[in-house]
Order: structure tokens, then C-alpha cells, then sequence
């Protein structure tokens, strides 16, 4: 999850300094955002928007540098009510699955399913879902 707020500006000026992006930077934002617009913001050097890093994909969301904290809260709150093994695994499948070629991440994606599928969370999820209410996760 990636928020800014409006007035930040964003970029790779390595190059400027002489230096590539270090720490995977250059590894990671073709990933988040495509070869070409990668490339062009990795040897131009060039600052962006926040809006602008919003439209090519780096960012989630954009908002006012008074309601940032209140924001990334916000959306912590929400990932920390659903079920601990079931966004563990999601993470997992999100992050590894985008370093593998797509029929591994298929495959890891299909064991972390059925790991979910044997927790206590999920028999707790779908009970709540049929009862409407809201689950009680426990992480098992």
C-alpha cells in the first residue's frame, strides 16, 4: 500500500548523483509501473507529482498531508480486521508470486488457498457470512 500526500514529490534522481538506483529500485519500479515509464523516470531523473505517481500506478492513493496519518490508519484497520493467516498468505502469494513466472504463481497461489481453506478463520469467516455479523478471527 503506497499513499502520499498531494504535495510530495516522487522520483529516481540517481542518475543526477552519478549513481542507479540501489536497493531495487530499479528492479521494483518496472514491476509497479512498466519498462517504459520506468526507464524514463530512472535516467531522466525527473521529480513527479504525487498525482502523476498516482496515475502511472506507484502510488494507491493521494491525499491532503493533514489526513495522511488518518488515511494509511484507516486502511491499517481494515487489513488488521480480516483474517491474520488469510492476508499472511495473500501478502505471500502477492509478493513471491510477482518474482516467479506466472504458472509458479498459480501454483503458490493454489497451496496458500488451501492452507487457508483448513483454518479455523476460515470455517469462522463463512459462519459469519451466513449469520451476518461480523467474524471473529483468531489467527488459527
Amino acid at each position: 500500500m503506497r499513499i502520499a500526500s498531494r504535495n510530495a514529490k516522487l522520483g529516481q534522481p540517481e542518475v543526477k548523483l552519478g549513481i542507479l538506483p540501489g536497493y531495487g529500485g530499479s528492479q521494483r519500479l518496472p514491476r509497479l509501473c512498466g519498462k517504459g515509464v520506468a526507464h524514463e523516470l530512472i535516467l531522466t531523473g525527473d521529480m513527479i507529482t504525487a498525482d502523476e505517481a498516482l496515475r502511472i500506478g506507484l502510488l494507491n492513493r493521494v491525499v491532503d498531508s493533514a489526513e495522511l496519518l488518518s488515511a494509511a490508519e484507516t486502511i491499517a484497520n481494515k487489513i488488521i480486521a480480516n483474517a491474520p493467516l488469510a492476508v499472511k498468505y495473500a501478502m505471500e502469494a502477492i509478493e513471491h508470486g510477482m518474482e516467479m513466472p506466472q504458472e509458479e504463481g498459480l501454483f503458490l497461489e493454489t497451496t496458500l488457498f488451501g492452507l487457508c481453506c483448513a483454518t479455523e478463520d476460515m470455517r469462522e469467516g463463512t459462519r459469519a457470512f451466513i449469520e451476518k455479523r461480523p467474524a471473529k478471527f483468531q489467527g488459527r
